[in-house]
């Protein structure tokens, strides 16, 4: 069904990390009237190992579960004249509208026009760069660079919107920042410019309320007994109504679970926002200081008041690179004196660890339930049952992997009643850090895609 050109723009959020539930989107789609709808799945950690996957096989490169999301989505996005948004191309984004294109056309879904935002991916700039200084370290990137992985450049909304101005039923792109992909539908909807800061505010701001979607309609927010979402087990994606002048209403669907409110609303508003009055995107440094929210009806807050800097004359790149791996064992312990034997298996396989000669630069003992998510024990009294993690860092792979293997060992080589053992297991890590480089030096741009049933 399609919305009166008359009324505010409507854009849904679809997704809000790569594993995010699938059902409340095509719910959106198929129910919401809505005009658009984003996908955000992209993470900084997720560009560097999907960088890794293209390196790997060319094909691929893209979000893994693009196609689990697309297959259910996309033909009845099209049905109801739903145009989509989305990262998930991640490191590959053509090969991602190429297996789109090829599902639609297998299936019969279309004619589909599709838009490909390409120029986030920096890697062969930065290698040319090597005194650039790092943000978190200060350091400069040449530390970096026999290790790095990738380096993405954060588009903003303006490259996304040249892809809707072909026409585009889908625009696919790499990194951009969050906000980005809500913010553009605006922006080409009612033919915003960058100079109408005050809109560029207000589509930034409701960009960042819908990028962690499920958050804003209760799912965060929900706690037994104080903070109650009602029928969370349905929880449904929430939306905005944007209007010309950038005042906007959040919301969900009626039928929907969940909750949208004021307090719903300010938690996720202050999510990632390190300052409020300058929170920077490539589109503009927002201020949220001021913002003016209402509740105007049953799950809807009318947002008005949104103010902005103009965007900075850099890009924020993150730079993906190789960090070592970590090593991890767990094993179960339970009954009389459950946490002395799992105190004394974590200092066994130490020992053992350390007598074969494998050295590590980090090691974690953590006793879940008791010690794992606070540096003190959350209880006076010992628990009957307990669960030892070990996990140690390395540059050693094979180091890494003997963590596993001595934390299994334990089952026949003490101490007693040791049980439920996972398997060895090792993690390559892939850190992340940033550089700033400027806007003239990345060149964003849009290729088309386009079949015809």
């Amino acid at each position: 069904m399609s919305r009166s050109s008359t009324r505010a723009v409507r854009i849904g959020a679809g997704a809000s990390f790569a594993d995010d539930r699938i059902a409340p989107a095509v719910e959106l789609a198929e129910r919401g009237e809505l005009d658009y709808l984003a996908f955000e799945c992209l993470a900084e950690r997720t560009v560097a190992r999907e960088n890794q996957s293209r390196l790997k096989n060319p094909k691929l490169g893209y979000t893994p579960r693009l196609m689990d999301r697309m297959s259910v989505v996309l033909p009845v996005a099209l049905r109801n004249g739903v145009k989509i948004i989305t990262n998930m191309g991640a490191a590959n984004p053509i090969a991602a509208v190429e297996l789109v294109h090829d599902f639609a056309q297998k299936e019969g879904v279309g004619p589909l026009h599709s838009a490909v935002v390409l120029g986030d991916d920096i890697t062969d700039l930065l290698r040319k760069q090597p005194g650039l200084r790092l943000m978190e370290s200060g350091a400069p990137l040449e530390e970096l660079l026999p290790r790095m992985v990738s380096a993405n450049a954060y588009l903003g909304a303006d490259v996304i919107v040249r892809g809707l101005a072909t026409g585009a039923q889908l625009v696919v792109t790499g990194r951009v920042a969050d906000p980005s992909l809500y913010l553009a539908a605006a922006m080409h909807h009612y033919g915003w410019s960058y100079d109408d800061l005050e809109r560029i505010a207000a589509g930034t701001a409701a960009g960042h309320l819908l990028e962690c979607c499920a958050q804003v309609s209760g799912g965060c927010f929900a706690t037994p007994g104080r903070k109650e979402v009602p029928n969370l087990g349905r929880l449904g994606f929430p939306y905005v109504d944007m209007l010309s002048n950038g005042d906007f209403t959040v919301s969900k669907l009626e039928t929907a679970g969940g909750r949208v409110d004021l307090a719903t609303c300010k938690e996720q508003l202050i999510y990632e926002t390190h300052d409020p009055a300058a929170y920077i995107t490539p589109d503009c440094v927002l201020d949220i200081t001021e913002l003016e929210m209402q509740q105007v009806g049953a799950d809807r807050v009318r947002i008005t008041g949104a103010k902005a800097r103009p965007r900075t004359q850099t890009y924020k790149v993150t730079v993906g690179y190789t960090d070592g791996f970590i090593g991890e064992g767990q094993i179960s312990y339970a009954g009389i004196d459950a946490v002395a034997r799992a105190e004394l298996a974590a200092s066994i396989v130490q020992q053992r660890l350390a007598d074969a000669g494998h050295r590590y630069s980090e090691v974690r003992v953590d006793l879940i339930g008791i010690n794992s998510l606070h540096s003190k024990r959350a209880y006076e009294a010992d628990p009957y049952e307990v669960r030892m993690r070990i996990a140690a860092r390395t540059t050693d792979r094979k180091a890494a992997e003997a963590v596993g293997f001595e934390t299994r060992a334990l089952h026949v080589n003490g101490p007693a009643g040791g049980a439920g053992g996972s398997d060895p297991l090792v993690k390559e890590v892939l850190a992340v850090q940033s550089v700033l480089i400027p806007r003239d030096q990345v060149d964003p741009r849009v290729t088309i895609r386009e079949f015809r049933s």
